[in-house]
This record gives C-alpha cells, sequence and structure tokens, in this order.
C-alpha cells in the first residue's frame, strides 16, 4: 500500500483512504526555475503511483507566474499534462486532496508533500540545466530523481553527465534483452520495487534495485520486463532504443 509523509504532521498515511475514491494532486510551483519542475516531478511520480495501485487522479497545478515556461518543462521531461486549478470550481468530491510543493511554500491546508529545493549550476540561456537545445531532458528527469523528495539535491555538470552515462547504459541494456525470450517479472523483484516506491515515494531506492538487477544472473528477458515494469513509475523511457542496430 502507498504511504506518503503529510509534512505538515510527520505522520505517514494513505494517500487513497477510499478505495476506488478519486485522489487530487495539486503541485504548487511559484515560477520556473529547476526547483519547480522537482516539485512537478514529484507531483508527477505520485500520479504514476497512485494510478499503478488502481486509483483514479485529477492532478491540478497552481503557479503564480511562467506558467507557459512550466509546462513546457514539464512536458519536455514527459511529467502529465496539470489542469489550471484556477479554472476548475470546488472539485468532484474527492475522497483525498493532496498537494506539492516546494519547502516552505505557501499552500492551502491538508495534505502536503514537502520537496527539498534544487541547488542550480546555471550557464548559458537555459535557465534550467539539461534542458537546453540538443539535449535528452530525460537525463535531467533521471537526475532528479537520484535522491529523496525531502532530500536537497545539486544540479551540475557532473550529476548531468552521470545520469547521462546511467541512462546511455540502461537503454543499450533494455534494448540488448529484449532480444531474448520474455520472462517475467520475478515476484521478489517486483516486490522490492513496489516496496521502494510505496514508502513515500522512494524513487532513489527504485533506482539501487535496478542497479543490482542490471548486473544480476536473472535471465536477460527477465531483466528486460523489469525494467519496463519499474519505467511506468519512472517515465526515463527506458525501452525507446529497442529495434535500434546493436
Amino acid at each position: 500500500m502507498l504511504r506518503i509523509i503529510d509534512a505538515r504532521t510527520g505522520e505517514s498515511l494513505d494517500p487513497a483512504p477510499a478505495r476506488r475514491g478519486l485522489t487530487r494532486v495539486e503541485a504548487h510551483a511559484p515560477g520556473f526555475d529547476a526547483g519547480a519542475l522537482r516539485v512537478l516531478l514529484v507531483a508527477d511520480l505520485l500520479v504514476r503511483a497512485l494510478e499503478l495501485g488502481g486509483t483514479p487522479v485529477w492532478s491540478l497545478l497552481t503557479a503564480e507566474r511562467e506558467q507557459p515556461e512550466l509546462r513546457a518543462g514539464a512536458a519536455a521531461l514527459g511529467i502529465r499534462p496539470f489542469e489550471d486549478s484556477r479554472e476548475m470550481g470546488a472539485g468532484l468530491g474527492e475522497a483525498q486532496v493532496i498537494h506539492v510543493a516546494g519547502e516552505g511554500a505557501a499552500a492551502p491546508d491538508g495534505v502536503r508533500v514537502a520537496v527539498a529545493p534544487v541547488h542550480a549550476e546555471t550557464s548559458g540561456p537555459s535557465a534550467v540545466p539539461g534542458l537546453s537545445a540538443g539535449s535528452d531532458p530525460a537525463v535531467l528527469r533521471l537526475a532528479l530523481l537520484t535522491r529523496p523528495h525531502g532530500t536537497p539535491l545539486r544540479l551540475d555538470a557532473a550529476s548531468l553527465s552521470e545520469a547521462r552515462e546511467t541512462l546511455v547504459r540502461w537503454r543499450q541494456a533494455v534494448a540488448d534483452w529484449a532480444r531474448r525470450p520474455s520472462r517475467p517479472v520475478p515476484d521478489e523483484v517486483r516486490g522490492r520495487l513496489r516496496t521502494a516506491w510505496e514508502d513515500d515515494l522512494n524513487v532513489s531506492e527504485v533506482l539501487r534495485v535496478l542497479g543490482r538487477v542490471e548486473t544480476s544472473d536473472l535471465a536477460e528477458g527477465a531483466r528486460f520486463e523489469t525494467y519496463a515494469y519499474a519505467d511506468r513509475l519512472l517515465g526515463l523511457d527506458l525501452t525507446r532504443d529497442l529495434g535500434a542496430p546493436g
């Protein structure tokens, strides 16, 4: 069962308390920068995790300024589109409302997921490292996923380079494994993945599980299915290179 930590109370709770009840996830961003994109990414992970558990989700964005830039950056990162909270009414009888916001940011009363800041080294015309023309935005997405959402994150050339190397290696491995007979995701591995992301969206542990699977003695077809399964949450397009020349 998915559990998140309410930043207001420090208590662990179920983000979907009513079976099949609608959960509203509202992301709050003051403007366009790497920290705001991390907030939207955490909201996206929460939406994906809830949907994987069968919970219907209504996702909204509240942005004080630079909303077009935020939406463009989110789209580049593979973040699901948010509806504009200003155009929505009082809601649709949600069973739960969860606000995702930066640490210390203003947000309405209610359950809150706090996202730690990003310390970004910027250069050139892009306000966010990793979003410059010609770059693969999935590299930035992976770099933003490498630390728990409650832990501050440093975004610089070194962290982006590490993320790029990992992404290239994993995509190539997935493409190679796909050439072998398919095998199911082992129950133990599936359990470790779900335990990780259901523990307050501990995606950094999901990445560690994948790292262990990469070098394990599992059948290559099982490793392929494991990565494809985890990517339903991660959104890194790990199967992108299927069918490419080896």
